[in-house]
C-alpha cells in the first residue's frame, strides 16, 4: 500500500471519530490513516470497565505509547507487571504481547498512540 502524505493541516471533530464499542469498554479512533487525516501515526482513547481487560496482543508494525488519563491499570508487558495511575506513560515496542486491566472502582481512560498511520494488530 502506498502511503499518501498529508500536506495540509486536518482537523478531526469529535462527532467525527470513529467509536467501537467492545466488550470490555471502547476504543475512539481520531487520526489515522484510514481516517485520512494522519501520515505518520494513530491516536485514540481506550476506555477499559472497572474489573475488565483488554485481550492480549501485539502491534507488529509500530510502538505503542499509552497515558493514563483516569483510573488505575495493570500494564501487563514482556516485563511483568506494571500499576499505572493518572499522569503515568509507558511505551510499548513492537512485537511485545501487551495488555491493561482496569484494576480500579471507576473507568480508566488511556490516550493511546501509535508510530504508524496504520494499526496492525495481532491478538494472542
Amino acid at each position: 500500500m502506498s502511503q499518501q502524505i498529508i500536506s495540509k493541516i486536518t482537523m478531526m471533530a469529535g462527532k467525527n471519530a470513529t467509536v467501537l464499542e467492545q466488550e470490555w469498554g471502547r476504543l475512539t479512533w481520531y487520526a489515522s490513516a484510514e481516517l485520512g487525516n494522519s501520515s505518520f501515526m494513530t491516536v485514540g482513547i481506550c476506555e477499559i470497565k472497572s474489573g475488565c481487560a483488554n485481550p492480549r496482543h501485539l502491534h507488529p508494525n509500530c510502538e505503542e505509547v499509552l497515558h493514563v488519563m483516569q483510573g488505575t491499570i495493570s500494564h501487563t508487558g514482556n516485563t511483568g507487571d506494571e500499576i499505572m495511575h493518572p499522569g503515568d506513560t509507558i511505551s510499548v515496542p513492537a512485537n511485545t504481547m501487551h495488555n491493561a486491566r482496569n484494576i480500579g472502582d471507576e473507568r480508566a481512560i488511556l490516550l493511546i498512540s501509535f508510530s504508524s498511520p496504520v494499526r496492525l494488530t495481532q491478538g494472542e
